[in-house]
């Protein structure tokens, strides 16, 4: 069987191994935010004074231009599954050694079943189960579930932003009682924090819970 050549997505640099996605150069200089335990880092300051996240954090800074944005356009878009599950698999390095370890589940943010079709998966949740690979949590996909088909948020502001998503979100039909648990939403990208707030929001609504946070950047 022929197989193509595996190249890194950030240099195009060719790779020894097709399990690879990045060679160790580009991995390396990855721009990781290196947060850790920080309780007042940028990604948890973005919920402050909006609902009550514990801690809030991101694997590396999203930058405009940057090559490292091929990581998340070949997720989204082209299908490339194995490039979710190796930036999930960096974000339980990052996570494992921290107070993100006593999480009790990981809850990807849902897609509309629309863009679910459309897409054939949930970019979060394949981000979520490399994760869990690394922090041995598991991953609970029938918790929380997106009612409506929001619309475009690329050119809205924050408070767009969220009255676009604000009743978005509900519990899915299925849902364990999680009652008494640290739950850790997963998703690719924050910016203005407006998906992740309206997460979280229905969860604190709804159970005696504690919510942290963790994307695979932040903006």
């Amino acid at each position: 069987m022929f197989f193509f050549p595996v190249n890194c997505l950030v240099c195009g640099k060719r790779l020894a191994s097709r399990g690879e996605v990045l060679c160790l150069e580009c991995e390396f200089k990855m721009p990781k935010t290196r947060f850790g335990d920080r309780m007042d880092n940028p990604v948890s300051k973005v919920f402050w004074g909006r609902v009550p996240v514990e801690i809030g954090t991101s694997l590396f800074r999203f930058e405009k231009g940057s090559p490292y944005q091929t990581l998340l356009h070949d997720l989204k878009y082209k299908g490339n599954r194995k490039a979710g599950l190796y930036l999930g698999r960096l974000l339980g390095n990052e996570l494992k050694y921290t107070t993100f370890s006593c999480c009790d589940m990981l809850i990807p943010v849902p897609l509309h079943k629309k863009r679910y079709r459309e897409r054939g998966y949930n970019q979060s949740e394949i981000i979520a189960r490399g994760t869990s690979e690394v922090m041995g949590i598991p991953v609970i996909s029938n918790l929380l579930m997106r009612s409506r088909h929001h619309h475009s948020q690329t050119s809205m502001g924050r408070y767009e932003r969220f009255e676009n998503v604000s009743d978005n979100f509900g519990l899915d039909p299925r849902h364990p009682d999680i009652t008494g648990k640290k739950i850790l939403l997963i998703d690719d990208v924050v910016t203005t924090g407006a998906t992740l707030e309206a997460c979280s929001q229905v969860l604190l609504n709804h159970f005696d819970c504690l919510v942290f946070i963790a994307t695979v950047s932040c903006a």
